[in-house]
Parts: C-alpha cells; structure tokens; sequence
C-alpha cells in the first residue's frame, strides 16, 4: 500500500502541479522585485513642479493659430553624380513659407464638391 501513495505522488499530475506552483511561485516574486525597483527609482527622482513653477499664460492672452501656404523646399541636386551633399548644403526643414499666400477659392460657376455631378450653382 506504501508503494501505490508513491506512484501517485510521483505522477506526471503531481509533477505537472507542482511545476505550476513553483512557477507562480517565481512570477509573483519578479513581481514584487519590480514594484519594489519602481518604488526606489520613483523615491531617487525629482518632486513634481510646484503650480508656483508651472508655466503661465503671457498677459496678452492665449497665443493664437497663425495659417500659412507651405510648399517643398527641394533637396538641391549635386553637380556631379560622384559629389555628395553636406548637411550644410540641405535645409532643415522639408518646407519653407510659400511667396503666394492666396488661398485657392472655388470659382462661382462650380458646384465645390468632388464629383456629385450636380448642377452647381444656379
């Protein structure tokens, strides 16, 4: 009768369930580890701003949205297909202010939709 407690505790379940165990057994304490990391790093860091350091709106008020044409400011074309461009030679930024800052309108004979076949202004 000894033996039969023996083969049943050493079966591939109790293997299987003990594996399990000692797994959660390892995941809850990484877990702990990493809260408790979280909390030291957090304690080592600077205190949040006070609201008598938190930026401020100007005394003209809330700066307002300005609307500009943009168009793309082309990458210059080396002299010779063995010369390579320097940063220098390429702007920084991929648009630049467009010289026309009209903006497109829709003539008054047109219908401003994009295919609806209508009539249009009438």
């Amino acid at each position: 009768m000894n033996d039969n407690y023996w083969d049943i505790a050493l079966s591939n379940a109790a293997y299987g369930t003990l594996g399990a165990f000692v797994g959660g057994l390892i995941i809850a304490g990484a877990l702990v580890w990493a809260v408790r990391l979280g909390i030291r790093t957090r304690r080592r860091e600077s205190a949040p701003p006070t609201p008598a350091e938190q930026p401020r709106l100007p005394e003209t008020g809330p700066v307002r949205e300005t609307s500009e044409i943009r168009e793309p400011n082309e990458v210059p074309r080396a002299v010779d297909e063995s010369e390579r461009l320097t940063p220098r030679q390429v702007q920084a930024s991929g648009s630049r202010r467009s010289a026309k800052q009209e903006r497109p309108r829709w003539g008054s004979g047109s219908s401003g939709s994009f295919g609806s076949g209508g009539p249009g202004t009438t």
